[in-house]
């Protein structure tokens, strides 16, 4: 009997272990799963040269597409909107709607902008026209409750996007940080803008924060439209389509596509993107980009293309920033970027939101990709990928804009930072691949 309680007790133990060891498991797993990284390093061409192609190549759109599943399309007319100059132009969109609105929103909270954006909503349900509204579960809380009730009220369909339930608990890291809106299928915004009151103003004038969005019509409008749907069906389990659209006619001369990219094993598309738009510039890259936190990765990107002659110059946030965390993790990036002759300028006038960038005076992006980890694994983003060089031309003029009201970082003075500067920043670097 002493016997069988012995070996009883030695496979009590070995199971015991054998559980503890397969909970360590999953833990170490799913803590590398959510603190994933990119996985481009760098990017070569096919040719003898090995140089990556640029935006003047003919072939340059079709990498794109094959790199990041958007084709790059013609016939799109491209507006550019700053700050809260958004919303005038976006609510009138909105009354004109006649058949349909889609609403995706990361961002949202209590105040003038929600406000009006329910009233316009709501009558416009009432009229018959089918209103759709996706708000992220984390970032637009505003936009659920009481406020997501009455819009049903008025027939309008809302939805929260991965609320936080034991089900979801795998996706929970993996937010929609999309801004996207839908008029008819006719008519796409996206950009950094948020139903927020912060929006209201302008960032010259530090009455608002600085921000940059786009308007645009054309083919490029039917991508956030599939950009939607593929949200809406897993929020809502239905797969949203149908007869929403008139024909598409040519509505301008700018070759665009809009870049909807999600998490994914191995390299995403965001991260494909970004590595083939630095890899492809031949004379300028202008980045400016709020919450900049690169991999090192994509600061030897960077650096390479100013070692090959390229002027690159950022415009990323300064002491007004509303995540000091990111700034932190930024300045660990400075020196190895400084030393390459990377020009840095910190945005001062008010909080910077913008997430753009113009490659040559040709190839430029605006949406909602922020040049950090959690961005380029970890969210799903919305990005306008415009080929166009009078749309880059005002890209270009809006930088020296933003640079007039930023302070230069100088190299000599930043290296004279304390040591306990550098190891804030090193923490706050780790910590950006999760937050």
């Amino acid at each position: 009997m002493a016997t069988l309680l012995t070996v009883g007790s030695s496979a009590m133990q070995l199971l015991h272990w054998a559980i503890l060891g397969l909970v360590a498991v999953i833990a170490v797993i799913g803590l590398l799963f959510i603190t994933r990284g990119t996985a481009v390093r760098r990017v070569r061409g096919i040719g003898p040269d090995a140089l990556s192609l640029g935006p003047n190549e003919d072939n340059f759109p079709i990498a794109v597409a094959l790199l990041t599943g958007a084709p790059i399309v013609a016939g799109n007319s491209v507006e550019l909107a700053l700050d809260g100059g958004v919303f005038p132009r976006l609510w009138n969109d909105l009354q004109s709607a006649q058949v349909s609105i889609t609403v995706q929103m990361y961002y949202a909270g209590k105040g003038d902008v929600t406000k009006t954006l329910g009233e316009i909503l709501t009558e416009r349900a009432r009229s018959g026209v089918r209103v759709y509204l996706l708000y992220d579960a984390f970032g637009a809380k505003a936009l659920g409750g009481e406020y997501a009730q009455r819009l049903r009220s008025a027939g309008a369909r809302v939805l929260p996007f991965r609320p936080l339930r034991f089900a979801n608990l795998w996706v929970i890291q993996n937010r929609s940080h999309i801004r996207g809106v839908v008029i008819d299928s006719r008519i796409g915004w996206t950009g950094g803008f948020g139903f927020d009151d912060k929006w209201l103003g302008e960032g010259r004038t530090a009455t608002g924060w600085r921000d940059t969005s786009v308007r645009f019509e054309g083919p490029a409008v039917l991508q956030l439209v599939g950009a939607f749907a593929a949200s809406w069906s897993e929020a809502s389990g239905e797969l949203y389509t149908g007869r929403t659209a008139p024909t598409q006619r040519e509505h301008g001369v700018a070759a665009a596509g809009l870049l909807y990219t999600a998490p994914t094993l191995g390299s995403t598309p965001a991260e494909r993107y970004l590595a083939l738009s630095i890899a492809g510039a031949q004379h300028r890259l202008y980045i400016t980009n709020a919450y900049f936190a690169p991999d090192k990765n994509f600061v030897a990107l960077l650096v390479d293309a100013a070692r090959r002659g390229v002027d690159v110059r950022l415009v990323v946030g300064g002491r007004m920033t509303d995540v000091r965390l990111s700034r932190r993790a930024a300045h660990a990036r400075y020196d190895a970027l400084l030393a390459a002759g990377v020009r840095i300028w910190e945005y001062e006038r008010t909080t910077l939101h913008a997430k753009t960038f113009v490659v040559d005076g040709l190839w430029s992006s605006v949406g909602t990709m922020n040049f950090d980890n959690r961005s380029l694994a970890l969210n799903d983003e919305s990005t306008l990928m415009i080929l166009d060089a009078s749309f880059a031309q005002r890209m270009e003029e809006q930088f020296q804009e933003d640079i007039r009201d930023a302070t230069a970082v100088d190299p000599e003075a930043f290296g004279r930072r304390p040591w306990t500067d550098h190891v804030i920043e090193w923490s706050a670097n780790l910590m950006t691949r999760v937050i």
